[in-house]
């Protein structure tokens, strides 16, 4: 549909351009510059809407006339995300000898040197060549850049987003070429916003590939500790379980956090009032920090079944083994720590909506004490407006009557104002005693 959008736009363009310059008209040069920025900015337009797989695939199938004038009308931002997507003879067709690039951001590889990970540069296609890396990290890498990647080392990279829809059976395998997938959840803890962030791991021929589409702190973590450790990874084994223990480490940290903030909440709780308003703040805190609890708890179970996986898989070594049972006994007691919190979370939820209800029953109280405080005295007012009360009252003045009578109902709701009082009071000493 989109390359019969282009089409059609590349065909108006030449056969207005066709007719404008064949005829002869005063001004022609500004009516055909104008005719020509319309039918492009129209193409331009066009361009910023379509993903840059479709723009490559529309660029491969015109004429190299056609292409030219597309990518003349190319936004800028698209160029480097669409030469990824062309073949690489149209590619040279359009660009002569530009390489698309690597983002920063996009892939880091390490190489194993002096016992230290040493990062290297990749910024385009041909830093590639010669690198013998243990650990390639992709970030929010597109399909063609993973296609290349994964062609270049001989393998098929996935999509980490598209691993959610596998089941938790099919997450951790060993294929019939011998590699080694894992499909894990990773914690991202940020204030108000903790989720978990899908990881793919491959094992290839020495390699680890990860691939995730957003920045996780337990990467950065392993990354910093390598470079500056001597000894402290040895293959890529060595890499992928150091990164399920840092989660592991970084599991317990947010743990900490919801231990501090349950403890303020806890101690708003058990103070001697709490408003209404107060309690749905708390309330607030309470749902949030049980949700962060409930991710933590589902991550590192997810993370003790790829060490398991591992484990019975016979893929460590007789070290890498011992810290694989030393990552797995940080998850038993991680759990444990787990369980109190859900039971310390449901405590200060029955309190909150304890207090709640106290707040209520206070408010319904209020209302029975002036309900019963002034029925007697509706019962006057009622007596007072008979036409008796103008026969009993005939030859005293009004003003004396009605006062007398104003009189009487405040002393008789006073009255039975203190006997409600003096009722609650008994059975408040009734449990002293």
């Amino acid at each position: 549909m989109s390359l019969e959008k282009v089409s059609e736009i590349l065909k108006k363009h030449k056969r207005v351009e066709t007719m404008v310059h064949g005829q002869s008209m005063p001004r022609q040069a500004i009516v055909e510059t104008l005719v020509q920025r319309t039918h492009l900015a129209e193409l331009h337009n066009l361009l910023q809407q379509l993903p840059a797989s479709e723009i490559g695939s529309i660029l491969d199938a015109l004429p190299i006339e056609d292409a030219e004038l597309i990518w003349q009308q190319m936004p800028a931002e698209k160029e480097n995300d669409v030469l990824w997507e062309v073949s690489d003879e149209r590619r040279e067709q359009l660009v002569g000898e530009r390489e698309p690039s690597f983002d920063e951001s996009q892939m880091n590889a390490f190489e194993l040197r002096g016992g230290k990970l040493l990062q290297v540069p990749i910024e385009s296609r041909k830093d590639l060549e010669g690198v013998k890396p243990i650990w390639i990290d992709l970030l929010g890498a597109s399909k063609a850049e993973r296609a290349y990647v994964g062609a270049h080392f001989g393998l098929a990279l996935p999509d980490p987003d598209d691993i959610t829809d596998l089941e938790v059976s099919s997450r951790h395998l060993i294929d019939e070429d011998g590699q080694i997938h894992l499909h894990s959840n990773f914690l991202l803890d940020r204030e108000g916003n903790s989720r978990s962030v899908p990881v793919a791991f491959i094992m290839h021929q020495g390699v680890l590939f990860s691939l995730r589409n957003e920045e996780l702190p337990v990467f950065r973590l392993q990354r910093r500790r390598a470079r500056t450790q001597v000894g402290y990874v040895t293959d890529c084994t060595d890499v992928l379980l150091d990164l399920y223990g840092a989660d592991v480490e970084y599991s317990a940290d947010s743990l900490e956090d919801i231990y501090a903030t349950l403890g303020k909440v806890g101690r708003q709780v058990l103070s001697e009032t709490i408003s209404d308003t107060e309690a749905a703040g708390i309330l607030g805190d309470i749902a949030e920090e049980e949700d962060l609890n409930g991710r933590i708890r589902g991550n590192i179970l997810d993370t003790q079944r790829a060490i398991n996986f591992l484990m019975r898989g016979k893929i460590l070594s007789a070290d890498q083994f011992d810290d694989g049972k030393q990552i797995m006994r940080n998850i038993e007691s991680l759990n444990s720590h787990t369980s109190f919190l859900f039971d310390k979370i449901n405590f200060l939820m029955d309190a909150t909506i304890g207090f709640i209800n106290i707040n209520q029953n206070k408010r319904i109280n209020q209302l029975t004490v002036f309900g019963v405080v002034f029925m007697p005295i509706n019962i006057l007012a009622g007596m007072g407006g008979m036409s008796e009360f103008s026969m009993m009252t005939q030859g005293i003045p009004w003003p004396l009557a009605y006062g007398a009578f104003l009189l009487c109902s405040s002393l008789l709701g006073f009255a039975t104002y203190i006997a409600l009082k003096h009722f609650e009071k008994r059975p408040a000493k009734a449990l002293k005693a």
